[in-house]
């Protein structure tokens, strides 16, 4: 006998049938879009599932409970089992995501699995038990559906007793907007299943657990928000900057650059993220923290919101300088205000990280006009850059090559030269190397400076050769970063040998890099260079992390000795000993040492006295123009 009026009055299919709907619309976003595989999303996928094998196990247990009645008994009594199995496997895997995604400690984790577990299982074997025993259990009769003790409700209340636990307990790993977000989407699903119990409906039973499910879905797998962190993402940065520049919203902005991370591409450690992410939301009003790069963060407040934000960040460095005395991690902060003309590009970003270049480690810079001025002047130098790379002309005419004379102690002459790049722009005229090479670097445009500057060094070498001066070779400057191209040997060595000069003419000044990685990709390219004749030095020795194993691994012909060590060499002399004493060193072991950063005469006679081969600094020149070499290079006999 059909029970139609069980059908007609407590449920409706429209609410599974719409929870189900959602949940393929979800997967499709999720594969059809770009979201990291990691364990909570696997963990969401299974849910999403779960989710839709509960809706359809609803639809069926009222459409045969319709249409059967009695008869359809054992059937309803299965389908049941599957829809309450469902949705408690779904309550779990809700502890076991909380647990993940806020990195809940294993002891704990291990706790609040096994709690659900206990759960889950108990309602389970109740249920199978209460299907099984026809006398006391489920069971449908002409008078309708009979049951034992409601154990679906205990399990429900005690499953949101043990979420709720966790999201309290979890409110310090988790940024407050992502779970106030939790909270309220908890409790409005809690309340719309109660409401409708009490009404004695069932419709949305299972549409109330679809709430949590879209809530994590947009908080964590499409919302910008690192919900550790509380930090959003550049594109979310991009879209606030262009909300607040439509609206004319003035705000200030406060950037955290930590070069450690940045340079190692490292995560910031946990207990960083902790102080980063209560820096963010205690100091300033409705703030928004950005997670610019690795070690990179950018902090956003409106002035209207925080009217006293000169007070507020007075505060914020003082417990800044408390925090440094804990993790003592050197950093640069850059405090600002909005301008019309960094926002209507959206060039914060870039602004700052010009301001970066000229600060020191460990210091905090308020931004001025001048550094709007000097930003103008860089973005000027980088699409001069820009064009460079592009015509790719190794005759550019904007490269300019100077020179500075390197003089020989034991020919007492000046017999070789480092060649030094300059830019020759139109607006700016003369460019130095360390208003350029950083942004060359950082773009990628160095490479192709590197192959300018080398081409014209050799057209002059082959000229002074023509003309009869007397001269062994000219250095030209590497960047590191270079010696990962693939083709760098094929470039260099194409050059030489179209300038029709022997490859000792020149040399390459390389600085040795701390990375492994880097280090046996550079001993590669020397050693395959090497058999073109051409020289190399080790350029900057004592300004870094040069180790004695390393350098006597590199076939290096020449260590050039920074102008630290020869000012180390003055202060006192224990310093003047152990620069000597290296020196000597490397001396007996075939390589020539070439002080640089010598300006007085001083210098020159405490250089000699510790093993110099070479000598250079504006004692004997400032860096000329390469034609003004004539000068220096004599003819030959």
């Amino acid at each position: 006998m059909p029970l139609q009026s069980l059908y007609a009055d407590n449920y409706m299919p429209v609410g599974d049938v719409l929870t189900m709907a959602v949940c393929y619309v979800i997967i499709i976003v999720m594969f059809f879009s770009f979201i990291k595989r990691t364990r909570s999303f696997r963990v969401f996928l299974t849910i999403l599932l779960f989710l839709i094998l509960a809706s359809m196990a609803n639809i069926g247990y009222y459409t045969v409970l319709e249409h059967m009645g009695v008869q359809g008994g054992s059937i309803v009594g299965v389908l049941r089992l599957i829809m309450h199995a469902s949705l408690f496997i779904i309550f779990f895997l809700f502890t076991r995501y909380i647990a993940i995604v806020t990195d809940l400690n294993h002891k704990l984790s291990l706790w609040s699995s096994f709690i659900g577990g206990i759960i889950t299982c108990f309602v389970i074997i109740w249920d199978l038990v209460d299907t099984l025993d026809s006398r006391w259990g489920f069971r449908i009769t002409e008078a309708g559906i009979q049951t034992g003790p409601n154990i679906f409700m205990f399990g429900y209340i005690a499953y949101v007793i043990l979420l709720g636990a966790l999201l309290i307990y979890v409110r310090n790993r988790i940024y407050n907007r992502v779970l106030y977000g939790f909270y309220c989407t908890v409790i409005l699903a809690v309340s719309l299943n109660m409401i409708q119990r009490f009404s004695g409906q069932s419709s949305l039973m299972i549409g109330s657990f679809l709430l949590p499910v879209i809530a994590m879905f947009y908080i964590m797998h499409s919302n910008p928000y690192d919900v550790r962190l509380g930090s959003l993402n550049i594109s979310a940065m991009d879209d606030m900057i262009r909300f607040y520049r439509e609206k004319k919203v003035p705000f200030g902005y406060m950037s955290l650059f930590m070069h450690t991370f940045s340079e190692n591409h490292a995560p910031v450690p946990a207990s960083m993220q902790e102080t980063i992410r209560r820096f963010s939301s205690s100091y300033f009003r409705d703030a928004r923290l950005f997670h610019v790069s690795s070690g990179h963060f950018l902090l956003i407040y409106t002035l209207k919101r925080n009217p006293d934000y000169e007070k507020r960040i007075s505060s914020i460095l003082k417990a800044f300088t408390q925090e440094y005395s804990r993790f003592k991690q050197d950093y640069k902060i850059v405090i600002g205000r909005c301008t019309d003309q960094l926002s209507n590009h959206n060039e914060y970003i870039s602004f700052i990280r010009s301001i970066h270049r000229n600060m020191a480690e460990n210091t905090v810079h308020f931004v001025t006009e001048k550094d709007s001025a000097d930003y103008d002047r860089e973005a000027y130098i980088l699409r001069e850059l820009t064009d460079i790379y592009r015509v790719r002309r190794l005759d550019d005419p904007r490269v300019l090559v100077y020179c500075q004379p390197v003089y020989n102690i034991r020919l007492g002459r000046y017999d070789t030269a480092e060649a030094l790049m300059r830019l020759n722009l139109k607006e700016t005229g003369i460019v130095y190397p360390d208003q350029f090479i950083p942004l060359a670097e950082e773009n990628g445009y160095i490479h192709i400076l590197t192959q300018i500057i080398l081409h014209k060094t050799c057209e002059a070498v082959r000229v002074l050769i023509a003309e009869g001066y007397n001269f062994t070779r000219i250095s030209v400057n590497v960047s590191a970063l270079e010696l990962k191209d693939q083709y760098f040997c094929r470039d260099i060595s194409g050059i030489i040998e179209e300038s029709e000069i022997p490859g000792n003419r020149v040399a390459i000044e390389l600085t040795e890099s701390q990375d492994e990685s880097d280090f046996l990709i550079m001993q590669q390219r020397i050693n395959e260079l090497k058999d073109l004749g051409i020289k190399f030095y080790l350029d900057d020795f004592g300004t870094g992390y040069s180790s004695l194993e390393r350098i006597m691994q590199l076939p290096f012909d020449i260590i050039k000795f920074d102008r630290s060590l020869v000012i180390a060499s003055a202060s006192n002399s224990r310093s003047a000993q152990i620069v000597g004493n290296m020196a000597k060193l490397f001396a007996e072991m075939d390589f020539s040492v070439l002080y640089e950063g010598v300006e007085d005469s001083g210098d020159e006679h405490r250089c000699i006295a510790m093993s110099a081969s070479y000598l250079q600094g504006f004692k004997y020149s400032r860096p000329v123009p390469i034609d003004e070499m004539r000068h220096f290079f004599s003819l030959s006999a």
